[in-house]
């Protein structure tokens, strides 16, 4: 099995391949056969980890496994304590509301490089860091939770994934996960298993009867003379 972390750079698709000539996975990392765990956006960067073990990348995926996940945001105007608060209560998007999140302001990330493509500066419009710690995977979910208390977001970077980090990693480099990372985030998260009230419902065939509307089975004849609505109904199944 392979487990490959890469710093995703500015404007990179996280797909392998793209009809439109865009930049992709494949410039950057030629390993056949890994998929990205989950999602970056074209416009975001940072940390992506990329794997062929099909079971840990459905795991890492899936938001009900709570695989927390780090974001730096850089942010137009002053973050106040009410919208940290917010932030942290949850916030109302389009898709519904956010679970709540671990949200602080912080000072410009040290020895962060420099955008390919420099943000817009406003000399009278000061921009924030804020570090976001989520663990849903709505599309542009951060872009859109900052947007909602009043923060638009310029430039976001993913710096964590569970306990991995960026390093030393510059935009487009990668590395292998090392024998120990590997057997630690396997045994973590191939050990965990849903709470059983956070198990998926299996929902009911359209159109199909409800258990006491159904036809008896083949087996049992009803009495001559009984309609329908005189039948007993049929035992629920064992």
């Amino acid at each position: 099995m392979r487990y490959i972390l890469l710093n995703k750079p500015y404007e990179v698709l996280t797909q392998f391949t793209d009809e439109a000539g865009r930049a992709t996975l494949k410039n950057f990392v030629p390993v056949p056969h890994i998929y990205p765990v989950g999602r970056l956006d074209f416009d975001s960067e940072g940390l992506l980890l990329l794997t062929d073990d099909k079971a840990l990348q459905h795991r890492l995926s899936d938001p009900r496994y709570k695989v927390f996940k780090t974001y730096w945001a850089q942010v137009e105007g002053e973050v106040t304590t009410e919208a940290l608060e917010k932030l942290r209560r949850g916030v109302v998007l389009k898709e519904g509301r956010t679970t709540p999140a671990q949200a602080t302001d912080m000072p410009e990330p040290e020895d962060l490089w420099a955008r390919s493509t420099p943000i817009r500066y406003r000399a009278n419009i000061p921009t924030t860091w804020l570090e976001i710690r989520i663990s849903q995977g709505m599309n542009r979910q951060v872009r859109k939770m900052c947007a909602a208390v009043g923060l638009p977001c310029l430039r976001l970077v993913r710096a964590r994934i569970d306990e991995l980090d960026l390093g030393e990693l510059a935009p487009g480099q990668w590395r292998e996960l090392t024998p120990e990372e590997s057997r630690k985030l396997k045994a973590k998260f191939s050990a965990t298993k849903l709470p059983a009230n956070r198990q998926v419902a299996v929902k009911p065939t359209p159109g199909a009867l409800p258990p006491a509307a159904a036809a008896p089975s083949r087996g049992r004849r009803p009495r001559p003379g009984n309609g329908p609505a005189e039948r007993s109904a049929p035992r629920h199944p064992r």
